[in-house]
């Protein structure tokens, strides 16, 4: 079943919150929230937020992102959390991707990281990605990994930049049978029914 935005779906504690692909009305939303992301200073590598030509293309040139609002875009004082995919490399190994999220401090542990981790997967498949490496840095819990088929294929220390430990994940769009590193205890595939009907 393939995604179809905006996507409506409930938190753990049952709030409505709409997913959107972005565009101009979501700059200065997503802009003042990666603000307060690089002014506490755990998950992203910026030491300053960067200039406008800078968050234009960390955030939204060669880009798929997605944003968050709670209840929906219409009506939300605040963007809640977001996501961009883009190739990680580029040519014939376009078909990996590469994905970074955010999430408002008022709405962490309430299953939108969760959410957002899901309807990423959903979507890179759906753009013809096979694989997906990404850093969550603390921003998505570690029970996601643990319940959508991961493998991690490393882990290393971030001398301080993304505090504790930064996983490298890798997701591929196969069946599990394929992969060859260990794979975690799994659940099954997610689908836009799934994210629609179990968000937290």
């Amino acid at each position: 079943m393939s995604l179809i935005f905006p996507v409506d779906a409930k938190l753990k504690d049952g709030s409505p919150v709409q997913l959107v692909l972005t565009d101009e009305q979501d700059v200065e939303p997503l802009r003042d929230l990666y603000r307060i992301i690089v002014e506490e200073g755990t998950s992203y590598p910026h030491d300053r937020f960067p200039e406008e030509d800078g968050f234009m293309e960390y955030w939204f040139r060669g880009k798929s992102t997605v944003a968050a609002y709670v209840p929906d875009r219409a009506n939300a004082a605040d963007l809640a959390g977001a996501f961009y995919l883009k190739p990680n490399w580029p040519g014939r190994a376009r078909q990996v991707a590469n994905a970074g999220f955010i999430i408002a401090p008022d709405w962490r542990n309430k299953g939108l990281g969760w959410l957002l981790g899901a309807t990423m997967l959903a979507y890179a498949k759906q753009l013809g990605y096979r694989g997906v490496i990404f850093n969550p840095a603390r921003i998505i819990h570690e029970e996601f990994y643990c319940n959508r088929r991961y493998a991690a294929t490393t882990s290393l220390t971030a001398g301080g930049l993304a505090a504790q430990s930064v996983n490298i994940l890798f997701q591929v769009c196969l069946p599990p049978s394929r992969l060859r590193a260990p794979v975690s205890r799994g659940v099954s595939a997610v689908s836009s029914r799934t994210l629609v009907n179990n968000a937290g």
